[in-house]
């Protein structure tokens, strides 16, 4: 089978690419970036990986960081590891990711401003009354009553202060009209 026509001819040099630009983002794509700060900010380019994660006091590999000990045949004595220990020259880096651990986590999850409207909407005008709700003309996505019951559950848990705080205000806009 032949070729196809336009391959046969040399490449010509383009003199629009910014080849110290390509060379630099080449060589950035090369090396890979190392995800934790803390672990980047004492990392040394002219030592091994061993070397740079044994001066932070952190393990290159886990089954040699912690060995599964066997047993000799017939009851005798465990093996022994006559491994000496490694100084440890970065000690901050493992106390610094042992701190950020041990630090709650934050609450990301929320939810989206449509959703709360809808369900204050219908508390607001049905109170606990699901069927009625689920009747009503602002049920644009037919929920039936218990979606929109899980609904309003799931807004409860995610902002219990928020929904006491409104159920509050509905108690005294019903004093304040009779």
């Amino acid at each position: 089978m032949p070729k196809a026509k336009g391959k046969s001819r040399r490449q010509k040099y383009s003199y629009n690419l910014n080849r110290k630009r390509l060379y630099r983002s080449a060589r950035r794509r090369a090396a890979p970036r190392i995800a934790c700060s803390h672990i980047r900010h004492a990392w040394d380019p002219t030592k091994s990986v061993a070397q740079n994660l044994a001066e932070m006091g952190l393990a290159e590999d886990p089954n040699k960081a912690v060995p599964i000990l066997r047993k000799k045949l017939l009851g005798m004595e465990m093996e022994s590891s006559g491994q000496g220990k490694k100084i440890v020259r970065k000690p901050y880096v493992v106390n610094e990711m042992e701190y950020e651990a041990s630090l709650p986590e934050k609450k990301s999850n929320t939810l989206s401003r449509d959703l709360i409207d809808y369900v204050r909407y219908m508390i607001q005008n049905h109170g606990e009354n699901y069927k009625e709700m689920a009747r009503d003309e602002k049920n644009y996505y037919q929920d039936t009553p218990k979606q929109i019951k899980r609904k309003i559950n799931v807004y409860k848990n995610f902002y219990p202060e928020e929904y006491k705080d409104f159920i509050a205000s509905l108690k005294q806009e019903k004093m304040d009209v009779q």
